[in-house]
């Protein structure tokens, strides 16, 4: 039994956004995903899934990516991503697929660690933040507050986070995000969201003894990473 990661799948069963247009390394980039999933994760495997999972803005077309994830080996834990507008009620995404949880102010397990998360968002030294952000940041920092919060009143000391967009990027290493990491004590966050020119803005490694791993599809070269055993 092992923990994997990746992030940013932006599948589209439906056609909607062919990812060759961001470059050809791209191309067929849902089978590199099948490929190097198979060749190493099995059924007694759980994979984290950091965000952006399908382009489809409806449910209804949405359903064919999730099924395609749903036929890969192993269990698997999701959080939301900022392209994610197929992602419905929280109960009702929970109660779709035995093996698929998602989570929204609730964890999930793996071993003696509770998984932990939320969307997060664009940090406050962003040039484009704005008071509609600062309402979203808000929020976002109030569900996985809520998050970690269930998951100790559940008696569970061992914490790791999955969060799509960056919390900690290299010229603002302290926020809100940080701090409540910090404060429960969480070991491990896993991130996505950076691509192409937004790679500049990684970091990955310790910082106040939390560790930081980058997971974007394309930046681990389409091939789920393990976390830990």
């Amino acid at each position: 039994m092992a923990l994997y990661a990746i992030a940013d799948l932006h599948l589209a069963s439906s056609g909607e956004k062919p990812m060759d247009i961001f470059g050809e390394k791209w191309s067929n980039h849902h089978e590199k995903i099948k490929d190097n999933w198979l060749g190493k994760i099995t059924e007694e495997d759980t994979v984290l899934i950091a965000g952006d999972i399908s382009w489809s803005m409806k449910m209804e077309h949405g359903i064919e990516d999730l099924e395609y994830i749903n036929k890969l080996p192993g269990k698997k834990f999701f959080v939301r991503g900022n392209h994610d507008y197929w992602w419905t009620s929280i109960n009702k995404l929970n109660s779709m697929f035995e093996g698929m949880k998602f989570i929204q102010n609730n964890f999930f397990t793996y071993g003696d660690y509770a998984v932990c998360g939320s969307r997060g968002w664009i940090l406050k030294n962003n040039p484009k933040f704005n008071e509609h952000d600062q309402k979203i940041y808000d929020r976002e920092l109030i569900r996985l507050k809520l998050s970690l919060d269930t998951a100790v009143k559940a008696g569970y000391e061992k914490i790791m986070v999955m969060i799509h967009y960056p919390p900690i990027v290299p010229n603002q290493l302290d926020n809100e995000f940080t701090q409540l990491f910090e404060e429960y004590g969480v070991e491990k966050v896993i991130y996505g969201h950076l691509h192409g020119w937004g790679l500049a803005n990684v970091f990955e490694g310790e910082h106040n003894g939390v560790e930081y791993i980058l997971t974007s599809c394309d930046y681990i070269h389409f091939n789920p990473i393990k976390i830990m055993e």
